[in-house]
């Protein structure tokens, strides 16, 4: 296997580390602090789009701050969004309920934008995937938000984790319902010259 450069990460997410470090991409991670409130009337499509280019252009300004001097660095920004709302992490157990039971037997989407840049550039894609639910009883969904897991997750869950067990099926990328769609990342770093395999 080649040996690739590392990149900037400008994340804290755990699952996007692991999905990069699945792909043999070494990185350098941090996160950049900015506001993630959504503009009145703004789509959600164009929240997660502005997302990862505000997220990937602060995290370019600030990547002095390493020490270190890669020449790409990765953003993203994730939403799940049911009947046109961005939906993000759970406040408490009776909003967990509200989310989980809204998904029963429903569809929703998972929108994952990826923007890389290198400083002069910045190139952004966002990919849509529509995640379909079986039925839960309210019984499941006590038990799982009990599970704690729904709580750090947009959304409210994790289709990594206990709510892989609630996925009938999905039309669309599964990396990018964990936060980071590899293929379209891969596409994107090839953009910039980035030896991918």
């Amino acid at each position: 296997m080649s040996s690739k450069p590392a990149i900037f990460l400008a994340s804290n997410s755990p699952r996007r580390r692991e999905l990069l470090t699945q792909i043999g991409v070494p990185f350098t991670a941090f996160a950049p602090d900015i506001d993630e409130t959504p503009f009145e009337s703004e789509s959600a499509a164009d929240y997660v789009i502005r997302m990862a280019k505000e997220k990937a252009e602060a995290g370019w300004r600030m990547r002095n701050v390493t020490g270190e001097n890669h020449s790409l660095l990765l953003a993203a920004d994730t939403s799940v969004v049911a009947n046109g709302n961005i939906l993000g992490k759970p406040i408490d157990a009776a909003d967990a309920m509200a989310m989980l039971s809204n998904y029963s037997g429903q569809s929703h989407e998972v929108m994952t934008a990826v923007a890389v840049t290198n400083g002069k550039q910045t190139v952004v894609e966002n990919v849509v995937t529509s995640v379909y639910f079986r039925h839960l009883s309210e019984t499941e969904i006590r038990q799982y938000i009990e599970s704690g897991e729904p709580f750090d997750k947009a959304g409210g869950y994790g289709i990594q984790g206990l709510a892989a067990l609630f996925v009938s099926h999905l039309e669309g990328s599964y990396t990018g319902v964990m936060g980071l769609p590899l293929f379209e990342t891969g596409q994107l770093l090839a953009q910039f010259g980035y030896p991918i395999l």
